[in-house]
């Protein structure tokens, strides 16, 4: 095949344009300079082309060559990809002394797999089929037939260590022979097919109470998780990365700062896996790209990472995109974009801001695949909104598009409260399909006592601005009731650590149970109150400190005990309205 060539003749920054006589194709993967930069193609106009080079393109200079590869920019997926830091172009990112790529470098180097085949020569294959098995120190990778390939096995290889490049199997397909390696070759800006989509089922379990009990991800649903700098996003997504009941987490830090990364880079291969109790990386794909690194390769980090989850999805597995921060990968977006002269549109981006995020987003889906197994992809992006301005048009764009929004508050970050989400800012409309899951959890009210909390906490907003006013003492013993069951549901509830050896993680089971408390406490004492019992008499109830503290005092350990509480509240209750009731 001839290769396409042109000559740069002008640059800027990670733009250039390049005269050409060649039949250039939008989005086709580019070698340029001396050093072979890696880069695509994003404009066409009769014999010029713009292309946005991925690589820093200090020393290029006009006259310096561009080569075509005829194919689309594109990343080599593997069972290597499992417990490894890339770049945003999927290229390894070793120990930190070797952090650093050198220009045009090959994606990655080869791997060694035990393989073991599982069909014959002469057997017929379709798209997304298994064909074998390859082991590693990590898991077991199930090999399957790349998704636009079928045919009749001419020849396959015995069980025995390859590397996962080199040929497996020769399938026949009838217009001649196409050869299978472990690894395969896939454009980033394609989604991977699938036999249909499917609706959401069941939640992906975070392990944090403000999420799973009032603002539910389904798995193959997207949330967004806004908030200023330090309100705890990142913080956050680790703890999510490491108590999600995924089978693999794909983490993106997408232009965010290096100090950041670093930490993330640190920390995420020293966790360890609540499953296995193995370290949490042999499950997890890291993509670095921070804000030093060159912008237009955070732009294609996004694809990188969505193309990765799309991969181990096929393979019937539940991945968790975690992605910090899609802000970032806007300005990548705009910076671009303002180098080729395009008309700005909201805040200097691109008009084309709110169809990019939907490219994305859209790829989060719980599917049928190929092979028929179940597979999903659910997507977590962070967004960065300057000044924690929630009207600012990512994250405007991106409500468009998520069915979650967990927005965190600064005045409760610096009131170290966190989760730092504010349940009033925040919504899930996966809720209204997920209250027939609970049902089968054993906790028909789930849904109904959602919404009393969300009442609660809603009141409680309002009375506190009125207590700011008049003073909280001058409030009718009913409402002063109110602020004081809202400041349980905060306290019991909605605060929880992910530095607490007790409470970083709670289960289904153990929210159902506390949650069932906290709203029996708050019919009980609304009942008291009612029939003659001061507030003050309620707000003295020892079992009220208990209940303050009750992710702290009522592990996992401690379910059962957790259940028997409720009975304990109606026993102290029962007393203290008895008490009354003799005393008048």
């Amino acid at each position: 095949m001839t290769t396409n060539t042109a000559t740069i003749r002008w640059i800027g920054g990670p733009v250039l344009r390049a005269r050409t006589d060649s039949n250039f194709r939008m989005h086709e993967a580019l070698e340029v300079g001396p050093d072979g930069l890696l880069g695509e193609v994003i404009q066409l106009r009769d014999d010029e082309l713009t292309a946005q080079v991925y690589e820093d393109t200090t020393g290029l200079k006009p006259g310096d060559p561009v080569r075509g590869s005829g194919k689309p920019l594109s990343v080599r997926l593997g069972p290597a990809l499992l417990g490894n830091i890339f770049d945003g172009l999927l290229r390894p990112l070793g120990a930190a002394e070797e952090r650093f790529i050198k220009p045009g470098a090959e994606h990655r180097s080869s791997e060694r797999f035990a393989f073991r085949p599982t069909v014959a020569v002469g057997d017929s294959v379709a798209p997304g089929q298994a064909y074998g098995v390859a082991t590693s120190a990590l898991r077991d990778h199930a090999c399957l037939v790349p998704p636009l390939c079928s045919g009749r096995i001419e020849w396959i290889a015995a069980e025995a260590e390859v590397d996962d490049r080199a040929t497996v199997a020769r399938i026949d397909t009838g217009n001649g022979i196409v050869e299978i390696a472990l690894s395969e070759i896939w454009p980033v800006r394609t989604a991977r097919p699938v036999k249909r989509r499917l609706q959401a089922a069941a939640p992906l379990i975070t392990g944090q109470r403000i999420l799973d009990t009032l603002f539910p991800v389904a798995r193959g649903s997207r949330a967004a998780l806004p908030g200023g700098f330090g309100t705890g996003k990142t913080v956050l997504q680790e703890a999510l990365a490491k108590w999600c009941d995924a089978d693999i987490i794909v983490y993106v830090g997408c232009g965010e700062r290096g100090n950041e990364m670093a930490e993330v880079l640190d920390e995420l291969p020293q966790l360890e896996d609540p499953r296995t109790g193995r370290p949490l990386m042999e499950r997890t794909v890291i993509i670095a790209n921070t804000s030093n690194m060159p912008v237009a390769a955070r732009e294609a980090s996004i694809y990188t990472a969505i193309t990765v989850a799309e991969y181990f999805r096929d393979r019937g597995l539940h991945v968790a995109l975690m992605a910090d921060s899609t802000s970032r990968w806007a300005e990548a977006l705009r910076e671009v974009s303002g180098r080729l002269g395009e008309l700005p549109g909201e805040a200097g981006y691109p008009a084309y801001l709110s169809s990019r995020l939907a490219d994305f987003y859209e790829r989060a889906a719980r599917v049928r695949t190929l092979s028929g197994d179940e597979g999903s992809v659910t997507i977590i992006g962070a967004v960065s909104p300057p000044a924690g301005d929630f009207s600012e048009p990512v994250t405007l764009h991106t409500k468009r598009y998520v069915r979650c929004f967990w927005g965190l508050d600064r005045t409760r970050a610096q009131a170290r409260f966190y989760p730092a989400i504010h349940p009033l800012q925040s919504y899930s409309s996966d809720a209204t399909v997920l209250g027939q899951w609970w049902n089968t959890q054993g906790n028909p009210d789930w849904s109904a006592q959602r919404q009393r909390l969300l009442k609660l906490l809603e009141e409680q907003a309002h009375l506190e601005r009125m207590a700011r006013i008049v003073g909280k003492d001058a409030l009718p013993p009913a409402q002063q009731l109110t602020l004081l069951c809202a400041e349980l549901a905060n306290e019991a509830l909605l605060r929880q650590s992910s530095f607490s050896p007790v409470d970083r993680y709670c289960s289904p089971e153990r929210q159902a149970a506390m949650l069932r408390a906290v709203m029996h406490f708050l019919e009980l004492s609304e009942h008291a109150l009612e029939h003659g019992v001061a507030l003050a008499q309620i707000g003295a109830l020892p079992v009220l400190a208990h209940m303050m503290r009750l992710g702290e005092e009522f592990g996992e350990d401690a379910i059962d005990r957790l259940r028997l509480l409720p009975r304990r509240l109606d026993h102290d209750f029962a007393t203290l309205e008895a008490e009354v009731a003799n005393a008048a």
